[in-house]
């Protein structure tokens, strides 16, 4: 009787792949959108819960410093307690946080909400990837699947600031949290019938290298976030930054001497993974300008709205949106090679072309076209990137390499945000009020486009097949 019992627990629940999917996608979209979906709503957050302007930066920083410092510790949990458990964990925790966040009626409670929302994303990121590649097995399946993902985890930046614009316009500040609540709800419900169970690989924790990582990219995070407030100098910059360095030299270390290590090293022993990672790093580094940057040109130098403003994004995302799509059909024929080089290509010269801004530019001439380019570069050269990251990872390290890709994935973006505000504060300096912005603005992107023709020289290191 037991051991039919453990049998039938054991066994994956009856799944139907493309609900599975849907639910999956679902979740990854609100983890991304997150990043940027308060960006818009900061100043209604601002008057209305009496934040200081330092105190403000903490409602994003929040998020992405917990989020980011966990990640792999949440990809490991997935590997050896259940992938499928820890990612209805996780989205349990999220959509909580985000109605406790959206009820929030003091600064201290919206912060303390977007900590536990970071715990839930933490937890289920990670999975999101790794129970895609349990449930897809058919390559050409799994192929389709991975780009969808890498669809909504691109794009999920520029719709956030769409759809926050659309909420804080039209509703309240609070509805940006309150929209992950009925989407949370209904990944919890039809996920635990729909998403199947991974086969478990029973393992133990490395509690050591789990304290490591965690309070090293925790660090390195918190370090890249004081850089961009102010200034490398900073001791409350410099020191996080120290100790984060020597905490992940030390967990790289450790992850050679244990028997069930919480990154297994192996993943990096292939060079298109290796290689693949490196790019989840230096690309969001090179876009984060595009984001946080034409937000301030289009709201401070060319007068748009919080609404307008969002809506001057969906050229990008539906860029990459449509791209992403296109690469199950471009993959077979011409491999991952051509398609990152010609993807990279593309976003390096969008950024070279927003570069040429000045206050004059409009929307069309100076905006529209870089958009575009970014877009379709952004689309084809990510997609790939899920594909060789996790396309032949083992089944038992599916979650530690999703929990790496995302960790990547974070610390580039955070880093991109602390360099790319160094350049711009250093080159508005001697310039004054709307000169001065839109200097720092194209040192900011000039410096970008730089980053992203590193990304096109790794994506020249793939294999063509």
């Amino acid at each position: 009787m037991c051991s039919l019992t453990a049998q039938t627990m054991a066994r994956p629940v009856a799944a139907r792949p493309g609900v599975a999917l849907a639910l999956i996608l679902t979740c990854q979209l609100m983890l991304m959108l997150d990043v940027t979906v308060m960006n818009v709503a900061l100043p209604r957050i601002r008057t209305d819960l009496g934040f200081t302007p330092a105190g403000l930066s903490w409602v994003m920083n929040a998020y992405t410093l917990v989020f980011g410092g966990l990640l792999l510790l949440g990809g490991r949990l997935g590997d050896l307690f259940g992938r499928r458990r820890v990612f209805l964990a996780g989205v349990a925790v999220f959509t909580a946080a985000s109605l406790a966040g959206g009820l929030a009626d003091s600064a201290g409670l919206l912060i303390a909400s977007r900590i536990v929302q970071g715990l839930g994303a933490a937890a289920a990121g990670p999975s999101t990837i790794a129970l895609i590649t349990s449930t897809f097995t058919e390559p050409r399946a799994r192929v389709r699947a991975l780009s969808l993902f890498s669809a909504m985890a691109s794009s999920g930046f520029a719709v956030g600031l769409i759809l926050g614009g659309l909420l804080t316009e039209w509703l309240t500040w609070r509805s940006v949290m309150f929209i992950n609540v009925p989407f949370g709800v209904v990944v919890l419900v039809f996920g635990a019938r729909h998403i199947a169970e991974p086969e478990r690989h029973p393992a133990k924790l490395d509690v050591t290298g789990a304290v490591l990582a965690t309070l090293g990219v925790a660090s390195l995070v918190y370090g890249f976030i004081r850089a961009a407030e102010a200034g490398w100098g900073a001791a409350s910059a410099v020191w996080p930054l120290v100790a984060g360095a020597v905490l992940v030299v030390t967990f790289v270390w450790s992850q050679t001497r244990v028997g069930h290590p919480m990154l297994p090293l192996r993943l990096f022993a292939d060079r298109d993974r290796a290689a693949g990672y490196a790019n989840f790093f230096l690309g969001p580094l090179s876009m984060m300008s595009a984001f946080f940057f034409l937000t301030q040109f289009l709201q401070e130098v060319s007068g748009y709205g919080a609404l307008a403003t969002g809506f001057a994004f969906l050229p990008m995302a539906v860029g990459i949106f449509v791209l992403s799509r296109a690469v199950p059909w471009l993959l077979p024929l011409l491999g991952p090679k051509p398609i990152a080089v010609t993807g990279t290509l593309l976003m390096s010269g969008g950024l070279w072309w927003v570069a040429q801004l000045s206050a004059g530019s409009g929307y069309v001439p100076g905006v529209l076209g870089p958009m575009v380019l970014m877009g379709v570069g952004g689309g084809l050269a990510f997609a790939p990137l899920n594909v060789l990251i996790m396309g032949t990872v083992p089944p038992a390290d599916a979650g530690a390499a999703g929990g790496a890709l995302q960790t990547m994935q974070q610390i580039g973006a955070t880093l991109g945000l602390a360099v790319l505000v160094t350049v711009a504060g250093s080159a508005s300096r001697g310039h004054a009020g709307t000169d001065a912005l839109v200097t720092g603005m194209t040192a900011a992107f000039t410096t970008s486009a730089f980053v992203a023709l590193l990304t096109f020289g790794v994506a020249l290191t793939f294999k063509r097949r």
